[in-house]
Parts: C-alpha cells; sequence; structure tokens
C-alpha cells in the first residue's frame, strides 16, 4: 500500500508541498503520495480525524493551524513543546505525534542556500504567532547578538520573548518601538503578506548589507520585500526555500531518509 500524507491550511490552493514532496519521493524512491487538503477554519480537528481514518501516515499544518495541531498531539518533539506549534504530524498506533521543522528549515536556507552568518548579527522577527515561536529557537541557537520580536499587539511580542529568554538575548515589543534601530536581518513571519499587505517598518531599519526575508512566498515581491526593497534592504528573499529544507526535514522525520534540496528548490525556481 502507498502511504498517504497530506498538508492542511486555510487557504491551501498555492500550497507547493505536494509537488515538493514527489520530486522528494521519486529522488529517494519512497513509496508516498501527498496532498493539499483545505481545512474548514473551525474545523481542523476533525479533518485530521478523517485523514487518519482514511489512512493517511503523517501531514503538514500551515497557516493557520499550527498553534491548534499542538493542542491536538498525544506527544510532541522538544522542538515542537518550545515553540507552541507543530507544523508536522505522525500518526501510529490511534496516537498525534508533533514536531516542529520550521524553525530549522529557515536557518537552513538562511546558512546554507543565501550564505547568510546568524552569529554575532542583529535579528528582527516580526509577528507572533505559529511561524516566528518555530523559528525562536533555533535562531537563538546560533548565537545572534540581539534578537527583537515586533508585532501588532506588543504584549503578545513580550510574552514570547520571555518564553524564550533563557536560550539567549530576545525581547519584544510594538512596532513603534523599532524607530532609531537597525537591524542585519528582518525575517517576516507574520501572515500579512497572504493578504498583500506589509508590517509598518520605520525608515533607517535596515543596516547596510541588510537581509530581508520573508516567509511567504509568490510570483515577484510579497508586500512585504516591496516595501523592504523601498526602505533599503539590500538583499532580498522569500520564503520558497525554508518551505523546501522545513519539508525535507518532515521528510525525515516520516522516512527516516533526508532528500538532496538543491535540485527541488532549482526546479521550483524555474518553474
Amino acid at each position: 500500500m502507498t502511504d498517504r500524507y497530506c498538508v492542511f491550511g486555510n487557504p491551501i490552493g498555492h500550497s507547493k508541498s505536494p509537488a515538493i514532496h514527489a520530486m522528494f519521493a521519486r529522488q529517494t524512491g519512497e513509496d508516498l503520495v501527498y496532498e493539499a487538503r483545505l481545512a474548514p477554519l473551525d474545523g481542523f480537528a476533525a479533518s485530521v480525524r478523517d485523514f487518519v481514518a482514511e489512512g493517511g501516515r503523517g501531514a503538514n499544518v500551515t497557516v493557520p493551524f499550527k498553534e491548534e495541531a499542538f493542542r491536538l498531539c498525544n506527544a510532541l518533539s522538544e522542538r515542537a513543546r518550545l515553540a507552541g506549534a507543530v507544523n508536522t504530524l505522525s500518526f501510529a498506533d490511534g496516537r498525534i505525534a508533533g514536531d516542529n521543522t520550521d524553525g530549522a528549515g529557515l536557518v537552513r536556507d538562511l546558512a546554507e542556500n543565501l550564505a547568510t552568518p546568524l552569529a554575532g548579527r542583529r535579528i528582527l522577527l516580526l509577528g507572533a504567532g505559529g511561524a516566528a515561536r518555530g523559528a525562536l529557537g533555533p535562531l537563538l541557537e546560533r548565537r545572534p547578538a540581539a534578537l527583537v520580536v515586533a508585532n501588532r499587539t506588543a504584549a503578545r511580542a513580550d510574552e514570547l520573548a520571555r518564553h524564550f529568554a533563557a536560550l539567549g538575548p530576545v525581547r519584544g515589543g510594538g512596532f513603534a518601538e523599532l524607530a532609531g534601530e537597525a537591524f542585519d536581518l528582518v525575517v517576516n513571519a507574520t501572515s500579512a503578506s497572504l493578504a498583500g499587505e506589509a508590517p509598518p517598518l520605520p525608515d533607517g531599519v535596515f543596516a547596510p548589507g541588510a537581509l530581508a526575508y520573508d516567509m511567504m512566498y509568490g510570483k515577484g515581491d510579497t508586500a512585504f520585500l516591496a516595501l523592504a526593497r523601498r526602505l533599503g534592504a539590500a538583499r532580498l528573499a522569500d520564503g520558497l526555500g525554508m518551505l523546501v529544507e522545513q519539508a525535507a526535514e518532515a521528510f525525515h522525520v516520516w522516512r527516516g531518509v533526508r532528500p538532496e534540496t538543491a535540485p527541488v528548490l532549482a526546479a521550483l525556481r524555474a518553474a
């Protein structure tokens, strides 16, 4: 029997995950199929249960269900427990195990694909939802000089920073508090780009040579990357590399095999 996997999200029609995992399966010789599934905003848990009943072996989880997925799990990896968010589910023996591969995918894309050092750098992380929670631990492991979490609701950013304070120099606040500060790396972990919007960033937020990185991806610049270009960011990158890298990490969790990401990312860029 061919093993079945999927990705849950809302919206989900734009997802490239089925194509990515199909390429991984061909590359590694693993016998699996992978599909995109639209879960109702009020029906994520039921959608997961339906997929398990149909024989599903595992699933990825994207916006806006990562924190709900965390609450659904019977078992959690350490990185998922720390993040308080789950993007990778495994189903076996009537149990749901949760992992979070987002941060590992982000850091690998930054360090390997984009040759961007993180140690000793000033990093700004925009947003305080599931995507930001998944990124914080792996970013702090790379020992930046400072990591600032900024969010529309300042209290939520501050709460998130306190949760990770033991791992490194991190603080949180609102967008207005960014005035007068400059960063070497600015990562957009909000979902604003899906709506064609960008967080309100002040002039001067990008230090000389800074990289603007949007976890979202699309044709041309996202709204955040367009804003970063206007504000003088030296380098721009979307989240396609992160998507491929976190998918490879999830594939390894499920199958015990780590696919090569470079040819898959090159194929997606070419398409």
